[in-house]
This record gives structure tokens, sequence and C-alpha cells, in this order.
């Protein structure tokens, strides 16, 4: 370096080179809140279960038939050594299935208290997640007989996702009486 250069001036000039060309923070974005739970799909209307509300989702396994039992339980399947009650829940609301085949049926096991259940639906559409303000209270768009176990909705698109409770089900009467009478 020649005597007569400043060293100071010359990392000086670097430095406003280097601010001149850069580009600044990004701006801080609002952090929106999100709800998660696992879309499935019941008799051509689009669900929701909260995320903690499922512990396990499974193809149909095979399960034993169990005489003197309601039409909507299937049977008895042994998952890990677990015995799991399979329940077909659009026949346990009088519904039939919409344009899917066997194959395609999924189980979401529950477990609530002493409840442990697997819950056969049409299909099951992965994780789903909405802006927690978007939540609307009420209930539409959804049959009749499941209007007590939804406790709202989220509208995305051109979709309605009711959210519907498994704590709910759990806790009904006639979700818990399985024997014929």
């Amino acid at each position: 370096m020649p005597d007569n250069v400043d060293p100071y001036r010359v990392l000086a000039d670097i430095d406003a080179r280097a601010r001149s060309l850069s580009e600044g923070l990004p701006a801080q974005e609002d952090v929106i809140e999100l709800w998660n739970g696992i879309g499935f799909t019941l008799a051509g209307h689009k669900f929701v279960a909260a995320m903690g509300e499922v512990i396990e989702i499974l193809t149909v396994p095979r399960y034993t038939q169990v005489p003197g039992v309601k039409t909507w339980m299937n049977g008895i399947a042994n998952v890990r050594g677990r015995l799991l009650p399979i329940l077909d829940l659009a026949h346990f609301f009088g519904l039939s299935h919409k344009g899917r085949t066997n194959r395609d049926r999924r189980v979401l096991i529950i477990e609530h208290g002493e409840v442990f259940s697997g819950l056969i639906v049409d299909s099951v559409l992965g994780m789903q997640y909405f802006p927690v303000d978007s939540f609307q209270s009420g209930v539409a768009d959804v049959p009749e007989k499941m209007k007590s176990f939804v406790t709202g909705c989220y509208d995305r698109s051109q979709d309605r996702w009711s959210v519907f409770s498994t704590e709910s089900l759990v806790l009904n009467e006639n979700f818990l009486t399985v024997a014929e009478t």
C-alpha cells in the first residue's frame, strides 16, 4: 500500500459501497395463528377433527364381526396387541358413503378416557391449517343428525370444513350403546 493512502478511508469507502448496494431487511410480517386438524370426508361432506383428538390413521384393518351389535359396529380388530372396536361413522349417523371404494376408506383412531375406537370415514385429506380468527361458530351444510357433533366451521376457497368433535361423539349415549336391543 502506498504511503499516502489512509487505510481508514479505504475501509470507509468499501463500507459505503457495500451499504449502497445491499438490500434492506425484509419487512416484518404479521404472524397468523393457525388451528390445525385432520381433514376427512364423510357422506360427501368435508370435516376436520382437532389434531389432538385423532391419535392414528389406518387403512381399514381386518376385523372380526361381533354378534348382537348394531349394524354400524363393524367388529373388533387387533391393532398391535390392542383390541380396537371398528365403527362405521357414516352408518352411525344413518348416512351412506359417497363415491369411495372400500379401498379408499380410512380409520381414525380416537381415545378419550376409557373409550378407544376406530372410526371408518370415506377418506382422509391430511393435515389442514386454518387461521384461528376465521372460525365460525354455528352449524350449516351438515346432515341434521350430525349437527350436535359439529362445533363450527372454517371456509377456505370454495370449501367449507366443519369441525367435528370426537369428544362429543364419545360422550354420546347412542355411541356408547353398541348392543342391539
